[in-house]
């Protein structure tokens, strides 16, 4: 039975080969007609897999570069309004403080023909104040006894009262013999007269009479950041009144010792560094911030190097310049010490216990107490060899002399003096007095 129907299956497929076939044929060869669309499909894909991520990250890649362009123009167009807004500033502020700021013109009666003045840049410290333009010389030779009023300096100054208070630096205006004539930004001249010279600072202010005058306004020397911008305006080499320089600072609480090619040198301390130009005649001039405000008075700057100039910072004027328009001078606290300053050195040589600290020695006369009788430091229980530490949790040092440190103070203030009195610590109540 299996072996018929399987006969018989092969009999009707042997039959049907004549009739079935050529519909077999038709369908294989339809069959194949698709392949190469399929292979088509397939290649398509393929490439289309390959080339579709690198489409999309050229295109990304096109826009990030546009968007980065564009962002690139804003920060350019940015900055262009940025440096813009700045010169608008600081020609704004030139225009509005020019007229508050004068030339102070140095004069006396000198010998007609023996050079009054030598080189002022000559023999100087590191860093120099100077108030000395390009003084004007005579012939050498000997002199006759006839003398002639010249001009033999010049500096800068600037209004801090309509009443015509002035602030310079006290190099300028040292000479007790000579007169200062000061010259405001329209040319009309004022007769000045010294009214105060700080002994502790370089600051002195000066008076001219008159009303209305054009006074600065003063700002904040405690808020300002090394790298903002700073404009300097004064009287330089006594010929260019009105000059304006531009910088930053560079610096802040720097301690120099500076002086003159006349033999005088000053320590100032905790002062402004700048690289805005200052010159010899800018000295006693205004340092502005760029909202209009001065940060600092002009005093020295560094020589054999250049864009490295100083100034004061205005908080160490601010109570000069009060002390004067309430009572008309400058009073100095004091109290009552004669003293050296300690280091690691002095320490080693004489056994003492710190290397920093005011000892408290006599003079070399007799009448050179080490404490003045009579004086707050006296009323204190303060005595010779003891070793003034610190004044209200200040350290006294060489960048902090002990006479610094107590010019913070207005008369009448009572600090607390840290000391090493008789082999130990203790702390003492003392109230300034002014020096007489």
């Amino acid at each position: 039975m299996d072996n018929n129907i399987h006969t018989a299956n092969r009999e009707i497929s042997a039959e049907q080969h004549q009739t079935i076939q050529p519909t077999g044929n038709s369908r294989a060869t339809s069959r194949y007609q698709w392949v190469p669309f399929f292979l088509l499909v397939l290649f398509v894909g393929f490439i289309g897999g390959i080339v579709s991520p690198l489409a999309v990250d050229l295109y990304q890649r096109r826009i990030a570069g546009i968007e980065s362009q564009g962002k690139s123009s804003s920060d350019i167009t940015a900055r262009v309004l940025e440096n813009a807004g700045e010169d608008v500033s600081t020609v704004d502020l030139v225009e509005r403080n020019t007229r508050g700021v004068v030339s102070i013109v140095i004069t006396r009666d000198v010998p007609q023909v023996r050079t009054f003045y030598n080189n002022p840049f000559g023999n100087m410290s590191p860093f120099f104040f100077d108030p000395f333009g390009t003084p004007k010389k005579s012939p050498q030779g000997e002199s006759d006894g006839k003398t002639e009023r010249q001009q033999v300096g010049s500096g800068s100054g600037f209004f801090v009262s309509a009443d015509g208070l002035i602030v310079t630096n006290k190099h300028v205006v040292s000479d007790l013999q000579a007169e200062y004539t000061v010259i405001v930004s329209g040319g009309e001249e004022y007769s000045a007269k010294v009214l105060a010279r700080d002994p502790s600072n370089d600051i002195a202010v000066l008076k001219v009479e008159g009303a209305d005058f054009p006074a600065l306004e003063l700002g904040d020397s405690d808020q300002i950041k090394v790298g903002q911008t700073v404009i300097a305006i004064g009287n330089p080499l006594g010929e260019f009144a009105g000059s304006v320089t531009r910088g930053i600072i560079s610096g802040l609480k720097r301690n120099v010792s500076a002086g003159s090619g006349f033999g005088g040198e000053e320590r100032l301390t905790d002062i402004i560094q700048t690289d805005a130009a200052i010159n010899p005649g800018n000295s006693g001039g205004p340092l502005f911030g760029l909202d209009g405000r001065v940060i600092g008075v002009s005093v020295a700057m560094a020589q054999g190097a250049e864009n490295i100039g100083f100034a004061l910072p205005i908080n160490q004027v601010k109570r000069i310049t009060e002390q004067v328009e309430k009572t008309g001078k400058i009073s100095i606290p004091y109290i009552g010490v004669r003293y050296v300053l300690l280091d690691k050195t002095i320490q080693k040589e004489n056994n003492l216990p710190y290397a920093y600290g005011a000892l408290v020695l006599r003079g070399q006369k007799m009448t050179d107490f080490a404490v003045i009788p009579g004086s707050p430091a006296d009323k204190a229980g303060i005595v010779e060899n003891d070793i003034i530490l610190e004044i209200n949790n200040e350290k006294i040092d060489e960048n902090h002399p002990l006479g610094n440190l107590i010019g913070k103070y207005d008369v009448g203030t009572e600090i607390t003096l840290k000391i090493w009195h008789k082999g130990e610590e203790k702390t003492v109540t003392v109230q300034l007095e002014e020096r007489k």
